[in-house]
């Protein structure tokens, strides 16, 4: 048996739209798993959060890894390290915060426990209810970052054009040392040069001997891009954002809610089973 590698994204894709796991996605991950295939949850959350979700979801076994901060960091989980992780440069993290706060836009970024931001604001409120993991509204950022933090994000569920305004008049700036997407309307990712889901696929094939040709990525949102053209085969949800399934080379017939991952799974990573 050829040992395949599934990287799938949380929300919209493995999660319906309570966040939970369908029955039949968790049963075609326990077989593949079972089988010797690694699954690798794909993620724009901190590590913190993808934590939480692998223990909920049972992807804490051998063969299961973490795509966390949209690439910057890689997690074994069942080994419990990072076997990847490239942070942005600390020192821009204020000049950052202050040019999204004088644009009246909420911006966060994490150590390894917390959400960390300068404003108790709605949007941290929120995201972090979500992803459930604490937040802490710090006086200087500078002084708050003992390390390189592995992203940054923006975020405002009103005025896209805010995000747009910041990404073109800050962040052009910083090119060559940040790069920047959405991940969602409201989220604007800020994020070291170089790194994406799709740096994540090629990087966790080369590193698990796993040739790219057994690689299948699923996705649904505009942080799946790269690694839905990364992987050999990119699997897009149906319930996909507009414009996302241009990027694959198969559209799910099911959704989130109704075992599209299991779909996948069945067709390409079980398929000579």
């Amino acid at each position: 048996m050829e040992r395949r590698i599934l990287f799938t994204d949380l929300d919209g894709t493995l999660l319906d739209d309570q966040k939970n796991i369908t029955p039949e996605n968790q049963a075609a991950i326990d077989e593949a798993l079972a089988l010797g295939h690694i699954i690798v949850i794909s993620t724009g959350r901190p590590l913190a959060s993808a934590l939480i979700q692998a223990e909920r979801l049972g992807l804490t076994k051998s063969g299961c890894y973490a795509i966390t901060y949209n690439g910057a960091q890689i997690y074994d989980m069942y080994n419990h390290k990072t076997v990847y992780g490239k942070g942005l440069p600390r020192e821009i993290a204020a000049p950052l915060f202050q040019a999204a706060q004088e644009r009246d836009l909420h911006i966060q970024t994490y150590n390894s426990t917390h959400v960390l931001t300068a404003a108790d604001t709605p949007e941290v409120r929120k995201y972090s209810e979500v992803i459930k993991i604490p937040y802490e509204v710090i006086d200087d950022i500078s002084e708050a970052l003992t390390e390189d933090p592995y992203k940054l994000i923006a975020i405002n569920f009103d005025d896209h054009q805010k995000l747009l305004d910041y990404q073109s008049e800050v962040l052009s700036a910083y090119a060559g040392t940040l790069d920047s997407f959405f991940s969602n309307d409201a989220y604007l990712e800020i994020v070291p040069t170089g790194i994406s889901k799709g740096f994540a696929v090629h990087w966790m094939c080369e590193h698990l001997g796993i040739p790219l040709e057994n690689s299948v990525a699923a996705g649904d949102a505009q942080n799946d891009i790269a690694m839905l053209e990364a992987a050999h085969i990119g699997a897009v949800m149906c319930n996909a954002f507009p414009g996302i399934a241009e990027h694959g080379n198969y559209v799910t017939k099911a959704d989130n809610n109704h075992d599209g991952v299991a779909e996948i799974i069945h067709r390409f990573i079980l398929k000579d089973v």
